[in-house]
């Protein structure tokens, strides 16, 4: 299975759904991102994200939760949830303080009997995300910067990552604009 193929979506009557199978990582967050951002441009006032398949989550994985967390509150007032995190997923969350964004394995969602029925309709999204790699960093840079944003455990904790991803950005984009630069 390929990273791309690793996140499935669909959507339903009030909610769209897209899980995880394998990793959360850096690589497969960009896809998770786009549909979620077209969701929400669709007015989409719930977005859930299944961890059930999902082995573990890297920090831009994560990151890229809370921009969707933190986009849908402020552009539809709407919510992130998180259905069947696992424990170690849930403690990555939790870790992070984004248990404070989102909503984990919440006992009165809507949606809750009908995960079987869900997951069966589930399909890769039509368009998955691959970004150059100025995007690339960007990505990375926006996620971590989101982190960041939401306590000052996570400022401390990711400063030199988003030092040097602000740095390597900086580097790729003057190397794009004169390439003959060394």
């Amino acid at each position: 299975m390929t990273t791309e193929s690793s996140i499935f979506v669909g959507t339903f009557d009030g909610f769209s759904w897209i899980r995880c199978e394998g990793k959360g990582s850096f690589l497969n967050s960009p896809t998770l991102k786009t549909f979620g951002l077209d969701r929400i441009s669709a007015e989409e006032k719930c977005l859930v994200i299944d961890l059930q398949a999902c082995t573990s989550m890297d920090s831009t994985f994560m990151g890229t939760l809370a921009g969707l967390a933190n986009r849908l509150v402020a552009q539809n007032g709407g919510v992130l949830q998180i259905a069947d995190s696992g424990e170690r997923n849930r403690h990555s969350l939790e870790d992070l303080g984004l248990d404070f964004l989102m909503e984990i394995d919440p006992s009165s969602a809507k949606w809750h009997g009908a995960l079987e029925t869900i997951r069966a309709e589930l399909k890769p999204p039509q368009t998955p995300s691959q970004l150059g790699a100025i995007l690339k960093t960007v990505h990375v840079l926006e996620a971590h910067q989101t982190l960041s944003d939401t306590n000052a455990k996570n400022l401390h904790a990711f400063s030199n990552v988003v030092n040097l991803l602000e740095s390597e950005l900086e580097s790729k984009q003057k190397l794009a604009e004169d390439p003959e630069r060394k």
